[in-house]
């Protein structure tokens, strides 16, 4: 038997996006409800070191931002709450939420801000090490620490997987990246950033074709060229996999309007999906700059466009 709760304004989803909306949304006195989904705070909880984010000259941890944003969402009166949503319908005026199948919501604007999850190979021997925790991961920045001075392999080309290779390498004594294609996908800046690291090893036209171990550690990958067809391994106790995210966005399929990768579509500047009252905001609804600070600045716009649909009604 599920209990049903009214609210102006539910928030899907914590993170930087979530919180700022729900910073805005609580001070415009909506009361909002956060529900902080399956990673509390989201990706940025995964980061150690936050540089790039104004207003901190000394950099922050991630965690420690994503807490201090949430004290300040709980300041003006977000309640914010553990548990995830399981099913939606949106198609009403007033829009109606499952949390873990016990708590219905009817929300007059619901803001999501559900994020991206990293991406993996899909290779059986990746994803039996990546479930015994012994060697593989998607993010250098939580793990790099527990390969210092051994050698490790991380496969990407963008912008990320550099960022990953550049700081693993400072910690590692050897890093391999293997890129699929002839070229980099990743800005100018970056690509000169790895190649003019001593200790990373590009490895182009490179496929990953087996994560090697013992059963419970990894010892290395076995790699092929696409040119020549050779088959080479590559001695490594850590393998990094930096290709991507994939949108938070499946219990939305059929009610929302998303892109062929499933982010959800947002209106020109707004952050209005196809939905009036439903709101998109940070990285589930853009893979182009996927930034803490893009995130947060979204999650604005979307409880003031959320706020000024209430005042429209």
């Amino acid at each position: 038997m599920s209990t049903i709760e009214r609210t102006k304004c539910l928030i899907i989803g914590s993170g930087p996006a979530g919180y700022t909306a729900a910073i805005y949304a609580a001070r415009a006195n909506m009361s909002p409800i956060l529900y902080q989904g399956m990673q509390p705070g989201g990706q940025l909880t995964t980061t150690n070191d936050v540089e790039n984010f104004p207003g901190y000259p000394e950099g922050i941890t991630g965690p420690e931002m994503m807490m201090q944003l949430q004290a300040q969402a709980q300041r003006f009166g977000t309640d914010v709450r553990d548990g995830w949503v399981t099913k939606v319908d949106l198609s009403g005026d007033v829009k109606k939420v499952w949390v873990n199948e016990t708590t219905e919501i009817h929300a007059d604007t619901v803001i999501i801000s559900t994020g991206a999850t990293a991406r993996y190979l899909g290779l059986p021997s990746e994803q039996h090490y990546l479930q015994q925790g012994g060697g593989v991961s998607a993010c250098a920045v939580c793990d790099g620490f527990f390969y210092k001075k051994q050698e490790v392999v991380i496969v990407g080309a963008g912008d990320s997987a550099c960022e990953e290779a550049h700081y693993l390498s400072q910690l590692c004594s050897k890093v391999t990246m293997l890129v699929r294609s002839e070229t980099f996908r990743a800005s100018r800046i970056m690509e000169e950033r790895v190649r003019n690291t001593p200790n990373i090893e590009i490895l182009l036209n490179t496929e990953t074709e087996e994560v090697l171990g013992d059963g419970q550690l990894v010892t290395g990958v076995r790699v092929k060229n696409k040119t020549t067809g050779e088959v080479s391994d590559i001695p490594a106790t850590g393998f990094f996999v930096a290709i991507g995210h994939d949108p938070n966005t499946a219990i939305f399929k059929g009610q929302l309007e998303m892109d062929d990768t499933g982010y959800l579509i947002t209106e020109g500047k707004t952050t209005k999906t196809n939905v009036p009252g439903v709101f998109a905001c940070g990285d589930v609804q853009d893979k182009d700059y996927r930034q803490a600070i893009t995130a947060a600045g979204t999650g604005c716009i979307a409880a003031l466009d959320a706020e000024r649909y209430l005042a429209s009604k």
